[in-house]
């Protein structure tokens, strides 16, 4: 059985992502913990004054966090009606990822699902802040989840990867679950004008044999600029979900660190994976 995290500010966004989740795994039996993360700064002074003397700030927070995901689980539990996935609540008070990380930990999460705003908006990020820190410091896969973004069928991945780093078989679990479970293709995407190395070439061998029994090709895309190439890759061959690994890997390094400005031509409109790469 699957276990899902589901971090959410009730925004319309994150309870978006929540609904993606459920009919992603809708034939797969999961147990989907829905988290809400409070920290004492989100307290403002207007909630104080209609405190009663004898609450806190504490409580008053986990309270109103845990009648809201009470709701949110009774709607999902209306609308889907799906006996193969049970919900749970869970609230905390805590830096967000610490409190990403620790849910993980103490739940052995599987993947966690959550929204990003996406690359519109007069803000010109990428995604949104608890989103890229979640992808950059957790151990867990992300599933980040575009505003507005609604599931549809998964008939093709890509998977980005410059060849150059040695997988465990672990490191894409979560992509091949998926890829499984939807019987989707997978195109593994490789951005370069160059001959590949000895090492890149053992390395795609490794992905050749892990993805075996299920369709999946290698694509070579020779352009000089990577974001663009995969870009216009995505828009071009209906991909339904972009993924790939963290560690070490220069195209989601580059990401994170490019300004904003170019930050926002790089307009991700669908699910993006993320998978951390636990070998050196």
């Amino acid at each position: 059985m699957k276990s899902i995290l589901l971090p959410t500010d009730f925004s319309k966004n994150s309870i978006n992502a929540i609904n993606y989740a459920v009919e992603l795994f809708k034939d797969e039996p999961c147990e989907f913990y829905v988290i809400n993360i409070q920290k004492a700064s989100s307290f403002v002074s207007d909630d104080l004054m209609t405190m009663t003397s004898s609450a806190t700030i504490y409580h008053t927070l986990i309270d109103i966090a845990k009648k809201s995901i009470k709701n949110i689980i009774s709607e999902l539990k209306e609308t889907y009606t799906n006996n193969l996935h049970k919900f749970y609540s869970m609230v905390d008070y805590d830096n967000f990822v610490d409190g990403v990380n620790q849910a993980c930990e103490s739940r052995h999460i599987d993947l966690i699902i959550m929204g990003t705003k996406g690359a519109s908006g007069a803000e010109k990020v990428l995604f949104g802040s608890n989103t890229a820190r979640v992808m950059q410091r957790c151990a867990t896969p992300v599933l980040a989840i575009p505003d507005g973004c609604k599931f549809s069928k998964l008939d093709r991945i890509a998977f980005t990867s410059n060849y150059s780093i040695k997988y465990h078989k672990e490191d894409l679990q979560a992509l091949l679950n998926v890829s499984k479970l939807h019987k989707s293709s997978i195109d593994i995407l490789h951005v370069s004008k160059e001959k590949l190395t000895e090492t890149q070439e053992t390395n795609k061998t490794f992905l050749d044999a892990y993805f075996k029994g299920l369709s999946h090709d290698f694509v070579n895309l020779e352009a000089s600029d990577i974001f663009h190439a995969i870009q216009d890759y995505i828009q071009n061959n209906n991909i339904k979900i972009l993924a790939m690994t963290s560690r070490h890997h220069s195209f989601l390094e580059r990401l994170f660190a490019r300004q904003l400005v170019e930050a926002f031509a790089f307009d991700i409109d669908i699910p993006f994976l993320v998978m951390e790469n636990s070998m050196e």
